[in-house]
């Protein structure tokens, strides 16, 4: 099943966002601002959705939805997709980016967007092309 967060699950999100092998550590205290930020609305162009086995979240993904001129409209990001990586390959990141782009359609997105470096075989087999390279800068 796969629905929008809440506050129940930030454990098990968490956990996932420590599976994600990314540049900078994760910060628990940080983490915890941002997904409050998310569950009270703060973010109205951020949708958080989560995937979940039985009474376990096993994915997530985040989508943040933006008015670009290039689009004449909405456009948006696939920011960070994960599914736990005890059942990877088993359909659910797929699964994952299907509920994204309903969610896109329903919200009149014009595009959607992913960074693909790693998983770019994945997002082939979904219909996506490559379009341009994905850079980026940390700030402290």
């Amino acid at each position: 099943m796969i629905r929008q967060a809440t506050a129940a699950d930030a454990d098990q999100l968490f956990a996932l966002v420590e599976q994600l092998g990314h540049a900078l550590e994760p910060d628990r205290t940080g983490f915890e601002r941002v997904l409050a930020g998310y569950l009270a609305g703060e973010e109205p162009s951020v949708v958080l959705l989560v995937a979940e086995e039985g009474d376990r979240v096993v994915g997530y993904a985040i989508v943040t939805i933006a008015p670009l001129l290039s689009t004449s409209g909405p456009a948006a990001q696939l920011q960070e997709i994960v599914v736990d990586r005890g059942i990877r390959g088993s359909d659910l990141g797929t699964q994952l980016v299907r509920a994204v782009e309903e969610e896109c359609v329903r919200r009149g997105v014009r595009q959607l967007t992913v960074a693909s470096r790693r998983a770019g075989g994945f997002y082939d087999r979904l219909g996506y092309h490559e379009n341009a390279e994905y850079m980026r800068r940390f700030f402290d």
